[in-house]
């Protein structure tokens, strides 16, 4: 495993006035026993509310912040003691904190970035060369930074963050504040990335579209512990999704009809949503178009959003 950690553990010191002359301590568990196994080219989704621990993890698997408890083992590497062996097989992007030189053309922030990681030249030529052509970096390569659009200045934090060649890519928030296209665009290359299985990412995010396009494994983490580590079909089957069926008719929904697997949730004119219970779409469409004629409809696939927040609260009980 590329990644593991076992029973990880972060505590913060957080003092309160308790009177006019004095305060009081308390110790709050901000990462409190998290256990984790990361496969080589695995593309983890690491999710979960605000203030759920998301970015304190991110952090002691970087080796920013020392644990208070448990192990973690990054590329082989303990993080903080080994930091800067650690800091060349990984790449960070935090949608909030930049690596490039802010009054630099975009260029000469890769330029000196290839030195201080020491990359060989014909290697970070090719690794540039790949990054323009999928994240269509030419136009505004020349541009000081300060000058770029979000996105663009985003499309360059990856580039930035994949130039040496890291073993694992930790990206906290990528697509905050990008327009559809920035989203895009930036989902397009980390799906290209993962493709080639080389690189490992970990993706914390608050976007869960990202998750769906992006992760096949999901792990959900509240006040400091996980609460899902599987796939998101299982995620699904666990909290009971629901899919839907929204048909739009060519006459009346007969009143008191009803069809085997599935309940009918509203009717509005003449479009009817039903839920499945218990049988597929391709049966209830069948036993749809058989009781009434047709004019259009379609399955729609239960959110994420939904489902998540049920996890939440769920958890929080």
């Amino acid at each position: 495993m590329i990644i593991q950690t076992s029973l990880l553990r972060k505590d913060f010191t957080v003092r309160k006035k308790a009177g006019r002359f004095r305060r009081t301590r308390t110790t709050v568990s901000a990462v409190d026993g998290v256990t984790l196994s990361v496969a080589e080219g695995e593309m983890l989704g690491y999710i979960g509310p605000n203030g759920a621990g998301k970015s304190t993890t991110l952090k002691m698997l970087t080796g920013v912040l020392t644990p208070s408890g448990g192990t973690v083992s990054v590329c082989g590497l303990t993080p903080v003691p080994q930091r800067i062996q650690l800091a060349r097989r990984i790449g960070v992007v935090f949608g909030q904190r930049s690596q490039l030189w802010w009054d630099l053309p975009l260029a000469e922030s890769f330029t000196l970035l290839r030195h201080i990681y020491r990359v060989p030249a014909a290697d970070h030529a090719m690794r540039l060369k790949y990054c323009r052509s999928l994240l269509d970096l030419d136009e505004f390569l020349d541009t000081p930074v300060r000058q770029l659009s979000l996105g663009q200045r985003m499309r360059g934090e990856l580039t930035a963050a994949l130039l040496h060649g890291p073993k694992v890519l930790f990206l906290d928030e990528p697509t905050i504040g990008l327009d559809v296209l920035s989203k895009q665009a930036v989902r397009g290359f980390l799906g290209e990335v993962a493709a080639h299985g080389d690189t490992t990412v970990v993706l914390t995010t608050h976007d869960l579209a990202d998750i769906e396009k992006l992760c096949r494994r999901l792990v959900v983490i509240d006040h400091g512990r996980v609460v899902h580590d599987g796939t998101l079909e299982e995620l699904h089957a666990t909290y009971r999704s629901k899919r839907r069926i929204v048909a739009d008719l060519d006459a009346s929904w007969p009143e008191g009809l009803t069809l085997p697997g599935a309940v009918v949730e509203s009717v509005e004119g003449q479009r009817v949503t039903l839920t499945l219970e218990g049988a597929t779409a391709g049966e209830v469409v069948a036993r749809l178009a058989q009781a009434v004629p047709l004019r259009d409809l379609s399955v729609q696939e239960p959110e994420i959003e939904d489902v998540v927040a049920r996890l939440y609260g769920q958890a929080r009980e």
